[in-house]
């Protein structure tokens, strides 16, 4: 487990939900999506399904011992952690108030339950607002004499005036093109890589806009964690739209090795910084729908599309690029979204 940060401590817990938030910390706390406490209870010999682990966490009963011990020894504790955690859920059990989850925590969630829907940040244009805050931005300047011939006061106003009118139109369509084309040229992207293209139902790649990365996964690896990659890479996993709701859409991931899943944020994104990892669809602790948002100006083309996660705990966030945004395998995370949306647009190309 992670050094230097608290160990949630089960003694705390007085109810089975408390000694269960408490076990949703320690897997917090380790940095570990399912895919990987799988994985790694399986090299100790544990069995510990990643649907029974979504199952337990999301319950507020206690789950059975065996689950419990894999799940903990996956985590990373020690020996005496252990031994507190069964300890303490003996002694819960015990009591008799409450109910085990002995019965049926080995079923799966459904994996087309539909997802919060608690509603993201409406859809914004801040390069318009920008433009329209430098169109109205004073002009700054020194005091005229306060005594002029009056035919040559008026004139001089009437000049004054016409070269400010004309220098703030001209600063205005400034900024309205800088934010529209994002420094970058013609639609806001590089020369040569495609206009950004709207979401809908069906098989899509994922591109950062004005880029030539696409989202994937790295081969080889258990995590799930999504990547930009070079677009002229094999489509790994490939990913197709669906919607769950009005203005709500999930990202579904095709897996050569793991099968069908979905695109999430875990935790419920209680952590700002979560991992855009992809695992099983229908994770109770995972935010898997997604508000695909426009961004751009009403009087311009879209430049992309946020991906803004629904019913997140950390509100006001979006998917984003992090790191060196213009290397490849840069990591996707859960992120402030930023006013020049730096990083969190995207596009979603028709695939064959």
């Amino acid at each position: 487990m992670t050094p230097g940060r608290h160990t949630p401590d089960p003694r705390e817990a007085r109810t089975p939900a408390e000694f269960l938030a408490r076990l949703q910390a320690l897997k917090d706390r380790s940095g570990l999506t399912y895919r990987e406490l799988s994985v790694r209870a399986e090299a100790r010999g544990d069995v510990l399904p990643r649907s029974t682990v979504a199952n337990m966490l999301a319950r507020a009963t206690l789950p059975r011992e065996e689950l419990l011990t894999a799940f903990v020894r996956a985590c990373g504790a020690t020996p005496d952690e252990l031994a507190e955690w069964r300890t303490v859920r003996t002694e819960l059990a015990g009591r008799g108030a409450y109910g085990t989850a002995d019965a049926d925590q080995d079923g799966d969630t459904d994996p087309d339950a539909d997802p919060a829907e608690t509603a993201g940040p409406p859809p914004a244009w801040p390069g318009h607002e920008a433009a329209a805050v430098a169109v109205a931005a004073p002009q700054g300047g020194p005091g005229t004499p306060s005594r002029t011939p009056p035919a040559t006061s008026r004139i001089r106003r009437a000049l004054v005036a016409a070269v400010a009118v004309a220098g703030l139109v001209l600063a205005g369509f400034s900024v309205v093109a800088l934010l529209r084309d994002g420094g970058t040229g013609r639609a806001g992207r590089p020369p040569g890589t495609p206009a950004a293209v709207a979401p809908a139902v069906g098989d899509v790649r994922i591109r950062v806009t004005g880029t030539d990365f696409c989202l994937a996964e790295r081969r080889a690896t258990r995590t799930g964690q999504v990547h930009q990659v070079p677009c002229a890479e094999p489509d790994f996993p490939r990913y197709s739209l669906a919607t769950v709701g009005t203005g709500r859409w999930r990202i579904v991931s095709d897996h050569p090795d793991f099968g069908p899943g979905c695109s999430g944020i875990p935790s419920g994104g209680r952590i700002p910084d979560s991992a855009y990892e992809d695992s099983e669809c229908g994770d109770p602790s995972r935010v898997e729908a997604f508000a695909l948002e426009p961004y751009g100006t009403p009087e311009g083309a879209v430049r992309g599309y946020r991906i803004v996660p629904v019913g997140s705990a950390t509100p006001g966030t979006c998917v984003t690029v992090v790191g060196d945004r213009e290397a490849a395998w840069a990591k996707l995370a859960q992120a402030p979204c930023a006013p020049d949306a730096a990083g969190q647009l995207f596009s979603f190309e028709r695939r064959d």
